[in-house]
């Protein structure tokens, strides 16, 4: 029988203090730079619910809302949002963090990991307990992106 866990088994949160490295010529934290982030935290999540190695097969649905700037702090939550036979889709929520606890929501995004075997082959993943009526809403949303995901394949992209 196949192990199922919860969404909060896995949730993860992570905190960036963005420093003098991490922004442009404007002052502003770098895209990519989040991105490296949200892909750590997506494979973190994934590595506890999995318990084994990963790797990120997609990205998607990355939507900046708004800019960074260097001395703020980065907030990343990720939890898992749906499993497959060896995938699992992440969503990160990326917030600035005010001195005095306000987060103000900057980035979401939809990570696509795939657990691995010590050779790179995929294997199997828990299922993934939906205990809540915003889990069941983000499961359902989950195998809508994932007909996309497979549609958008088929279609070369």
């Amino acid at each position: 029988m196949r192990q199922k866990k919860r969404v909060e088994d896995s949730l993860t949160e992570q905190q960036f203090l963005v420093r003098p490295t991490h922004v442009n010529h404007y002052g502003r934290l770098f895209g990519g730079e989040l991105m490296k982030w949200i892909d750590e935290l997506a494979g973190i999540v994934s590595r506890r619910h999995a318990n084994a190695n990963i790797t990120t097969a997609a990205v998607d649905n990355l939507q900046f809302k708004a800019p960074v700037y260097g001395g703020q702090m980065v907030v990343l939550v990720g939890r898992v949002t749906y499993t497959g036979k060896s995938s699992m889709e992440v969503r990160v929520d990326s917030y600035t963090e005010d001195l005095d606890g306000t987060r103000r929501v900057i980035n979401r995004a939809y990570v696509v990991m795939v657990a691995i075997d010590e050779q790179g082959n995929p294997i199997e993943v828990p299922e993934l307990i939906i205990e809540t009526p915003a889990q069941e809403l983000e499961y359902e949303a989950a195998l809508k992106r994932r007909k996309m995901r497979q549609q958008r394949r088929l279609e070369g992209f």
